[in-house]
């Protein structure tokens, strides 16, 4: 089994796919403010690494940024000079978590299985994104939790919102990767900031 230390716990991190850089400032103030714990920009926004840098220029010292729907390894290096301390996939490629942890990064490879899962331990990740969670289901999620090493976090991401946080947190849930139900393309930084801070209210009051 690989040896890992300490569990981490990423919270709630927002999903911003879609975002232009004209708009992110005032998002990521927004997600800032109402306490959200990362910002993740998906590589198929438009223009994602000028995002990440505003992102990372701006918020990096209190909110960490991260790239997502990351698919190759040279991504990881581009992502990482635009300031980047996350990397997210939607599945698990060892290549990718390799060169994540060589540049000192996070790495949050997409499982679904606990084939998958204990593959991307052995690559070196402690994150583990929980995608789609609804496949798996909160008690798919408990059923995998009890055999991985003390040390890694599931992060479920796909379907997570108001109505199911709380229960996603009371079953282990590290974190939760939070798309739609916080931000959707055209929706304002007043719009994002009201979501987020009743999403950030729920987490919070959840043991």
């Amino acid at each position: 089994m690989v040896g890992v230390s300490e569990a981490p716990r990423s919270g709630l991190i927002a999903i911003l796919r879609g975002i232009t850089p004209d708009e992110v400032v005032a998002v990521g103030s927004a997600l800032v403010e109402a306490g959200f714990h990362a910002i993740e920009v998906p590589l198929n926004s438009p223009d994602p690494y000028r995002s990440i840098e505003l992102l990372a220029t701006n918020f990096g010292r209190v909110c960490p940024v991260g790239a997502g729907t990351v698919l190759h390894p040279e991504e990881v290096e581009r992502a990482r000079s635009a300031g980047a301390e996350i990397i997210v996939s939607p599945d698990t490629h060892p290549e990718v978590i390799a060169a994540t942890r060589a540049l000192g990064m996070r790495s949050y490879p997409g499982v679904a299985t606990a084939t998958e899962a204990f593959g991307a331990i052995r690559a070196g990740a402690r994150s583990l994104k929980l995608f789609p969670s609804t496949a798996l289901g909160i008690s798919g999620m408990r059923a995998l939790s009890a055999v991985l090493p003390v040390g890694v976090e599931l992060i479920p991401v796909g379907g997570v919102d108001e109505s199911n946080l709380a229960e996603w947190r009371a079953a282990g849930a590290g974190g939760a990767g939070i798309g739609t139900s916080v931000y959707r393309p055209g929706d304002s930084a007043g719009e994002v900031r009201v979501k987020a801070r009743r999403l950030s209210d729920i987490w919070a009051s959840t043991l």
